[in-house]
């Protein structure tokens, strides 16, 4: 479906969404909490006025779909609705450093200056999972399942450290064979089959956690080291022990902190009120479309370019 909608979205000229964009742009502002709007858009897009584009910049008219190219359809969504001859610069997949200029990026680290990695939610239909989760926290069992590739060496200390444990039901479940001990690999689970657990290991891979969003949804709890990177979600912002259960980054103290949280179920449900607090405002459609178009027009203009939307910057 997410494919077939993009490149149907291909197929209407560009004159005619930018022709379009003012009036959208105006229903999608109407009745929204502007000063929430302002302070998304200011987290995702840290540039400073002065920014500069290398020279062979490609203007968004001419950028193509090339090797990962969800990334290229989710930025599409939004540029379209922008004037062709406005460039930036679009960095796909998992990234884990600062580039050396203003970029579009799906990651990025969560300390330091990172002003030029400019967020926009791409990759979602990867990392944008939302559920409805029927089962009750108390009717779940008092275990913490982990399912993933097992490739970094963190996830690796986390097998050698929990696997075959009885309050951890982890195994590896990656795509192509590796050199960990067979006796990790298991099948493939549904995201249902984890629901069964009351708690849902969410270690950061190359970048972030794909699976948080959808875990901050359910009556599961996440438990994770503080998060080192961010995306859309704004993993950065996300308190410990009030959005997800934190452990030490070494996994040291995961049993002392399920026990813990199995002794005081009150607070354990507390913690997933305020999960579902928190992905709710990813949920907005309207809300979600508004600041993404406000963080492209950001980009633009503090890259020294002009564009029809300035219903946008004010």
């Amino acid at each position: 479906k997410f494919y077939i909608v993009s490149y149907a979205m291909h197929l209407v000229p560009r004159w005619l969404y930018v022709f379009m964009a003012p009036m959208v742009a105006r229903v999608l502002r109407h009745g929204q909490d502007m000063e929430y709007v302002g302070r998304r858009v200011a987290y995702y897009n840290q540039l400073q006025p002065g920014c500069n584009l290398p020279t062979d910049t490609e203007c968004l008219c001419k950028m193509r779909r090339k090797g990962q190219s969800a990334y290229f359809h989710d930025l599409f969504r939004t540029s379209r609705w922008f004037e062709g001859h406005l460039k930036c610069v679009l960095l796909p997949g998992d990234i884990t450093y600062v580039p050396e200029v203003p970029s579009i990026v799906k990651s990025r680290p969560v300390e330091g200056n990172n002003a030029n990695s400019v967020i926009m939610k791409l990759n979602r239909t990867r990392h944008f999972i939302f559920l409805h989760d029927k089962l009750r926290f108390e009717d779940k069992a008092d275990r913490v399942v982990f399912r993933g590739g097992v490739f970094q060496p963190h996830r690796r200390k986390f097998m050698q450290m929990y696997f075959g444990h009885p309050l951890v039901d982890a195994a590896e479940s990656n795509k192509h064979a590796s050199s960990n001990p067979p006796e990790w690999r298991k099948p493939r689970i549904t995201i249902y089959d984890h629901l069964k657990y009351k708690f849902i290991m969410t270690i950061e891979g190359n970048d972030v956690a794909s699976n948080l969003k959808w875990v901050m949804s359910s009556n599961s709890i996440a438990v994770m080291p503080r998060p080192t990177f961010e995306t859309w979600f704004m993993e950065g912002t996300l308190k410990p022990n009030y959005h997800y259960i934190e452990i030490k980054p070494d996994f040291s103290d995961l049993e002392e902190r399920i026990r813990y949280y199995l002794n005081h179920p009150d607070e354990a449900k507390a913690i997933i009120a305020h999960a579902h607090e928190y992905v709710a405002q990813f949920q907005d459609s309207r809300c979600e479309t508004l600041i993404e178009w406000m963080v492209l027009a950001k980009y633009f203009r503090l890259t020294g370019q002009s564009s029809t939307l300035k219903l946008l910057n004010s």
